[in-house]
C-alpha cells in the first residue's frame, strides 16, 4: 500500500453561510449531491456541515493534483458517512478517471469543524 496524493482544505463557515444566503438552493444543488443535502437539513445549524463537505472535496482535488479545471465538477464527488459514521468517498466522471490514473484505489478521509471553521485532509492510497 502506497500514498498516491494527500489534500487538506480549511474554509471559515461564515464565508459559506453568505454563499448560502446569497445562492441558497442554486449554490446547494451545485456542491452538495441529493444525498450530501438530506443529512445537510439533519443539523439545527447546516452550515458547518456544507462547509465540511466544501472542505472535503476541495481536499480531494488536491489529493488529486488537479484543482478546480477541465470536467471536474462538485457532483463527481460523495461523501456520506458508513455505518459508524466515517466519511466515505465516492467518486465519479472525471475526478475517478483521474485518481484511477494516480494508481489511487482508497480514499481516506477526515472533516473536522466548529461554528467558525471547517476542515478536511484526504489520504489516496494505492495498492
Amino acid at each position: 500500500m502506497s500514498v498516491e496524493g494527500h489534500g487538506i482544505d480549511l474554509v471559515e463557515c461564515n464565508r459559506i453561510a453568505k454563499l448560502v444566503e446569497s445562492h441558497a438552493e442554486r449554490f446547494l444543488d451545485r456542491v452538495l449531491t441529493p444525498a450530501e443535502r438530506k443529512l445537510a437539513t439533519r443539523p439545527r445549524n447546516p452550515i458547518p456541515f456544507i462547509a465540511g463537505r466544501w472542505a472535503a472535496k476541495e481536499a480531494l482535488l488536491k489529493m488529486i493534483g488537479t484543482g478546480w479545471r477541465g470536467r471536474i465538477s462538485w457532483q463527481d464527488m460523495e461523501i456520506l458517512p458508513d455505518e459508524l459514521g466515517q466519511p466515505h468517498v465516492s467518486l465519479a466522471g472525471e475526478t475517478a478517471r483521474i485518481a484511477t490514473e494516480k494508481g489511487i484505489t482508497r480514499v481516506l478521509l477526515s472533516i473536522t469543524h466548529t461554528d467558525h471553521y471547517a476542515a478536511a485532509s484526504a489520504i489516496g492510497v494505492g495498492e
